[in-house]
């Protein structure tokens, strides 16, 4: 349900920019740093957009992937920690918390 909402709202919003893009088709003069360029404004709001949205999802990819292998150091981590457990009997192998040790 949480992935459909998601898509619902990007229709929206598209729907929302392309009106809104829609409406201002005149011309207007943009300057950028050093030269001025005159374009309809459709184009401005469209490429300002497609910008943002590339940006946003660069950005995010970024973060996703530095989660990922976050979680994949970890796992190995948690791996590793399980094994030293393992090897000083301190849990057995099907994940109980009780020491060996305290039973006898």
């Amino acid at each position: 349900m949480k992935g459909q909402s998601y898509v619902i709202l990007t229709i929206i919003f598209s729907i929302l920019i392309t009106v809104f893009a829609i409406l201002n088709v005149e011309s207007v003069e943009v300057t950028y740093f050093f030269w001025k360029v005159k374009s309809p404004l459709i184009l401005i709001i469209l490429f300002s957009v497609l910008m943002g949205g590339i940006i946003t999802s660069t950005v995010g990819a970024f973060k996703f992937l530095n989660i990922q292998r976050e979680n994949r150091h970890m796992k190995e981590r948690i791996n590793r920690l399980e094994g030293l457990l393992e090897e000083n009997n301190i849990v057995e192998k099907d994940g109980q918390s009780e020491m060996k040790n305290e039973k006898s």
